[in-house]
């Protein structure tokens, strides 16, 4: 079981394979919640690796 913040389009990405969803309308639980994933900063990654082909 996993919890998520869904759009259609991501919906629509994972296809088939992702059998059950449950639309929730009403959100106002969540504007606390909301609020403090926008206001973390992203991760950023280094470039991956090339292997070196020498």
């Amino acid at each position: 079981m996993a919890v998520a913040l869904l759009t259609q389009h991501d919906l629509n990405v994972l296809g088939q394979g992702f059998r059950q969803s449950y639309r929730v309308h009403d959100t106002d639980g969540f504007k606390d919640l909301l609020a403090q994933l926008d206001g973390i900063e992203a991760v950023k990654l280094p470039p991956p690796k090339v292997p070196d082909r020498s």
